[in-house]
């Protein structure tokens, strides 16, 4: 993975034009990590990776793909589960020794950061998720993962073991060419104000969350 003193190195993707055009150390609260910076010429989406260790050639990677999420992983909301998914996947993968986080910027499951405010008033008003995007006219879930399929080529994985409580995320690795060979759960511990959302997922979404009891 080059260098930890920093470094900022170029290449490309010829399937999708995804460039990796800068990386860097980051030492955070969980452990020193490897950042890097990676752009899609073709939409102009930024995506960045956070790497543990050398995992190029590597078999059974640890691989988180992480939507990004405002609210949750800057603001602390506590009306998701993302911020402490995110900060969980880092620990695992600082203990594990070796590991990769995808974070995508698929803000609201590909709605857009405003429009994900706009879910949130009908949230408000009784929706869930799931009918809250579906009233303001998207899918439930808008989100893609050809540009973390490439990034993960990038990086020069062979095959990954991915954290996530999403089925469909594991479809679609597998149907842009990454080779998973496990889904590892990856589920926080439920309250009084995440129940509902978790149950959402689970009953909607096909999220397996063995720790969620549908009503």
């Amino acid at each position: 993975m080059g260098n930890m003193n920093g470094s900022t190195n170029t290449s490309t993707s010829s399937d999708t034009g995804v460039e990796r055009v800068a990386e860097a150390n980051l030492p955070t609260e969980f452990g020193l990590f490897r950042i890097l910076g990676f752009r899609n010429h073709s939409t102009g989406d930024e995506i960045v990776a956070l790497v543990k260790g050398n995992v190029s050639g590597a078999r059974s990677v640890l691989v988180r793909l992480h939507s990004q999420c405002l609210t949750g992983d800057v603001f602390y909301s506590i009306k998701c589960d993302c911020g402490r998914q995110l900060h969980q996947a880092m620990k695992e993968i600082e203990l594990a020794g070796s590991g990769v986080i995808v974070y995508q910027p698929q803000e609201g499951r590909g709605i857009g950061l405003l429009n994900k405010i706009r879910a949130y008033a009908l949230q408000d008003q009784g929706q869930d998720t799931v009918e809250a995007n579906l009233s303001l006219g998207f899918d439930a879930d808008q989100r893609q993962y050809d540009d973390c399929a490439e990034v993960l080529k990038n990086l020069g994985v062979v095959s990954i073991r991915l954290l996530s409580n999403n089925p469909e995320k594991v479809a679609g690795l597998k149907s842009a060419g990454i080779d998973v060979i496990e889904r590892v759960p990856i589920e926080v511990e439920p309250d009084d104000t995440t129940i509902d959302y978790l149950r959402t997922k689970k009953a909607k979404m096909g999220h397996i969350l063995d720790k969620i009891a549908l009503r």
